[in-house]
């Protein structure tokens, strides 16, 4: 393994922060999707300008200098410079920024820019003259754009514009949220997919290019490593007008020349490039969209490895793009990690066939809280047309598969980067395994290459988790009969005594058909192990859905019914609500102070991250305000600075801070689905986004937390649960005495 320098996140942090954050101040109450094309049209009508003007001081000062040749529109061209009409240049709408009609005068200079360069035509924001944008603080907003210089020689330089561009890109996809996926990619995912495929020189293909970060950065990658930019070709198509026409603004101020379509078009539906095999594809398709008309595409010429289903698009986008592959062509893309393991609907059956053919290459795990949009679990797929002895060594009978989720580093209380010595150590072990001349090793924890016989005994599940070997449990990749065996011989390389409560909830497991569990030696088995064995029983049933049926099989393996719902689809019979129809937050204020009202004290400090069990308190001398009681199996969650993942379940009858929330189920027999509902990261990504304070981030119950939309399963399954998973609670929550 190559040894690299340690660094500091992707992102840019430095004059781009304050002008963003000046550009926000005066957002005033527009929506972010719309302040966007404001900003982002205005940056770039100065950035042309900025251009223009250079050239145009150029001429002027030639000692060749004749009247009137710096209004010779051929010049400019001839310079790869866009023309910028008199009306357009950035200095007259300066001069006129005050004016009540300056809306109107950038509309009319956007139109005027449109017709004098066709390939800009129909991409330029147009709409400053509308009512409800206040020009006043429209004007302000050219003021402070005129402030920085982005098209002159050392800007370019400097890549000024670029950077600009692309922070501002980031923040407005965080400030949208969900809508923000549309158009942005995070840095150091494209980043990391560009180093992993090395494209010098062919053809660059984008099938969902949102705002065209995948072909910025290609560009960059042959720059820096001594190539061409124009030795890339670039071809993307977008289905959204607003995005494609920032994708083609974001090529446009790079000088990228860029095949995007003459519109913007569906790519399942409407494909632009329907002959293109191209060298290297790099995209970030929306995860599991239902409703991409895949009904309407049964016999199309894409599916050769298999019909996808028509209520998840993930298997086409991956179909559609080795489609689109050369014969020596090679893909990276982000998916949902359910990608990985899914078997609905025939997606097992093709991911079979693409294994048996050849195709897979590698496949990364993620770590969470990546992107702005969604905190679902990624992962990134490499497929390759050629993995015989083309370019790299002969490597059909293996698969490389790579666990970076312990890596990143947290940016934001929401947001984690890969730092470039992450993306570094991920690509180099990728390209030292497919290289002929490296001398590859596994890694434990981190790296392993699998043979396709290994996968097959699987069941072509693609789970980096599945074969190498770690302490990461409990992520949704991994199913729970998966990793049973795993937590089974940990347990019982420790412990081999067999007690009363272990006979208990062996019979139960039994009962249940887990034959496997049935056998496992609980008595005195490690807490930490025991947490993860119940986070593996609580995906089992509460996001695989395979809880034991009324046949004592897995219910949704065993084709049980499932019905759609906005949290993706669920069990029939059962519903969606808010987190307050399963708990309530009791604020029981407690001002005993004398020897007899004393209580045990648990600041939030005294929870530990991750973990369900307590290991310690602090002196009840310390307790002496703002406090709140909570009883034994009280669920306490840490509502000050959420992203440390504080949740415990509470041993006994004490006391804690208002820094913690103290929760107690409504309905008894919920209480070990409650409790691990709440631990869940899905639960505290909740809360980091509704936290409040830029220093000290604190989620309220009222109004944030306790609107958070759960599953609700039927009373029976909770019981059902209930039954098997609290002794195993009850065993780690009463661990603290054993400490």
């Amino acid at each position: 393994m190559a040894k690299t320098r340690k660094s500091k996140p992707t992102s840019n942090v430095g004059f781009e922060e304050t002008l963003w954050a000046a550009a926000d101040k005066m957002r005033n109450n527009m929506d972010p999707a719309e302040y966007k094309h404001v900003v982002l049209g205005l940056i770039f009508l100065k950035y042309i300008s900025d251009s223009f003007e250079e050239v145009y001081k150029q001429i002027k000062a030639d000692p060749d200098y004749y009247e009137g040749q710096e209004e010779d529109k051929d010049v400019y061209v001839g310079e790869n410079v866009f023309w910028v009409p008199k009306e357009a240049r950035w200095e007259y709408l300066k001069s006129n920024a005050k004016k009540p009609e300056i809306g109107k005068m950038i509309d009319d200079a956007m139109v005027a820019i449109e017709k004098d360069n066709a390939t800009l035509k129909g991409v330029l924001s147009k709409n400053y003259a509308r009512p409800d944008l206040d020009k006043v603080r429209l004007g302000e907003l050219i003021d402070l754009i005129s402030t920085i210089g982005l098209g002159d020689k050392e800007s370019r330089s400097k890549d000024v514009l670029g950077r600009v561009y692309e922070y501002f890109l980031g923040r407005f996809a965080s400030a949208e949220g969900k809508g923000g996926g549309e158009f942005f990619t995070p840095q150091c995912v494209v980043k990391l997919l560009v180093e992993m495929l090395e494209p010098f020189k062919g053809r660059v293909y984008d099938p969902c290019c949102g705002s065209g970060g995948m072909f910025v950065q290609s560009e960059r990658f042959a720059e820096a490593h001594g190539g061409n930019k124009h030795d890339i070709s670039v071809y993307g198509q977008e289905s959204n007008p607003t995005t494609w026409r920032l994708c083609k603004m974001n090529l446009a101020i790079r000088g990228i020349e860029g095949n995007l379509g003459p519109h913007n078009a569906d790519t399942f539906h409407n494909d632009l490039h329907k002959d293109l095999k191209a060298d290297y594809i790099l995209a970030n398709p929306p995860f599991n969209i239902s409703d991409w008309g895949g009904e309407r595409l049964k016999d199309d010429v894409r599916w050769k490895y298999g019909v996808p289903p028509a209520g998840n698009a993930n298997y086409g986008w991956i179909q559609h793009m080795i489609h689109h592959l050369s014969p020596t062509g090679i893909a990276g893309f982000v998916l949902a990690n359910a990608s990985l393991s899914t078997g609905a609907s025939g997606e097992d059956e093709i991911r079979k066939n693409l294994i048996k053919d050849g195709l897979v290459d590698c496949i990364v795990a993620l770590p969470t809280q990546l992107f702005y949009t969604t905190q679902i679990h990624a992962c990134l797929w490499f497929v390759s047309r050629d993995r015989h002895d083309h370019k790299f060594r002969d490597r059909r009978d293996e698969i490389l598969f790579i666990d970076a989720r312990k890596m990143g580093t947290m940016v934001t209380r929401k947001n984690r980067e890969l730092t470039n010595e992450d993306v570094a150590k991920i690509s180099n072990t990728y390209h030292c395994w497919r290289t002929k001349d490296c001398e590859y090793a596994d890694v434990k924890g981190f790296c392993r290459a699998a043979k396709i016989t290994e996968v097959e005994k699987n069941k072509y599940i693609l789970a980096p988790g599945q074969y190498i070997e770690s302490d990461y449990v409990g992520e949704e990749d991994l199913s729970f009969e998966e990793n049973t065996q795993k937590i089974s011989s940990l347990i019982n390389a420790h412990y081999d005594q067999l007690l009363k409560f272990e006979k208990d909830i062996q019979s139960k497991f039994a009962a249940l058909g887990y034959d496997a569990l049935s056998k496992i030696h609980f008595s005195a088995a490690k807490t930490s192990i025991l947490e993860a064995l119940i986070q593996q029983l609580f995906r089992s049933w509460f996001i695989n859905f395979d809880f034991p049926d009324q046949k004592g099989s897995p219910y949704k393996t065993a084709g049980g019914t499932m019905i759609d719902s906005d949290l993706g689809q669920i069990p029939k019979g059962w519903r969606l609500g808010n987190l307050s129809e399963l708990v309530n937050n009791v604020s029981e204020r407690f001002a005993g102070n004398n020897a007899q009202e004393r209580r045990p004290y648990v600041p939030i400090d005294k929870i530990r991250s991750k973990e369900l069990s307590l290991s310690s308190v602090a002196s009840p001398e310390d307790a002496k305000s703002s406090l709140i009681a909570f009883r034994k199996d009280d669920i306490l969650f840490g509502a000050m600075r959420p992203y440390f993942h504080k949740v415990a379940i509470s041993p006994f009858n004490g006391v804690t801070r208002t820094t913690c929330l103290v929760l107690r189920p409504i309905n008894k027999d919920a209480f070990p689905y409650c409790a691990l509902l709440i631990f869940q990261n899905e639960t505290i990504d909740y809360a980091n986004m509704h936290s409040e304070g830029s220093t000290i981030p604190y989620v309220k119950w009222n109004g944030s937390m306790e609107n958070m939309t759960v599953i609700i399963p039927p009373d029976e399954v909770l019981k059902r649960f209930n039954d098997v998973a609290y002794p195993l609670l009850e065993k780690i929550r009463d661990s603290y005495f054993e400490i």
